[in-house]
């Protein structure tokens, strides 16, 4: 079953819908629960459609400076490294994951306004290194990006720790000391027995 759709003009530019101006075509439900209701969209006439062409032109021009201030700043992101310090435990383990929000933040203290939306991260960085990570500001506006994630503190036994995970495991010989441990008595309450 084919699932009917109405056409609604568009009053403002909603993302990933359209312009001001436009008469789009969008399910009963998103129409009634979100457009009509908040007042983004109308039914279409010709008087509307007529009133709205200025601000449609409007719109355009300010899209069209949009999309040239975000090829810029892709220009500028263009190989750029972000360096994010973050608590540690002993194996490199963070205490908090890094998420979208913290590169976006960062990205944004080093003079580079991005949205959080924009940070493409597949999972939530949870350990120190450096990982990459793509920023899209449009459908064919994308760049990546290099993160280092560095330790709050240096970090003696991560080396060792990473050098011994890394390294062939070597049988370790058996200590005595727990047999020899197991044969004392146990010391403590005495029993009513004795």
């Amino acid at each position: 079953m084919a699932s009917k759709k109405i056409e609604l003009l568009l009053n403002r530019t909603i993302e990933n819908l359209g312009l001001v101006g436009d008469v789009v075509k969008v399910k009963p439900g998103f129409a009634r629960n979100y457009l009509l209701t908040h007042g983004f969209a109308e039914a279409p006439t010709a008087e509307k459609i007529e009133a709205l062409k200025g601000r449609r032109a409007q719109a355009q021009a300010e899209l069209s400076k949009l999309r040239s201030e975000r090829e810029a700043l892709m220009a500028r992101m263009e190989g750029a490294a972000i360096k994010l310090i973050r608590s540690v435990n002993d194996q490199g383990v963070l205490y908090g994951a890094v998420t979208q929000r913290d590169i976006s933040d960062q990205l944004v203290a080093d003079g580079f306004l991005v949205d959080m939306r924009a940070v493409r991260l597949q999972n939530p960085i949870r350990r120190i290194g450096q990982y990459s990570c793509l920023i899209q500001l449009d459908r064919d506006l994308k760049t990546e990006l290099t993160i280092d994630v560095l330790p709050d503190r240096a970090l003696e036994n991560f080396t060792a720790a990473a050098a011994a995970a890394e390294a062939p495991e070597e049988e370790a010989p058996v200590a005595d000391e727990p047999a020899a441990a197991a044969e004392e008595p146990k010391k403590g309450k005495k029993s009513k027995k004795d």
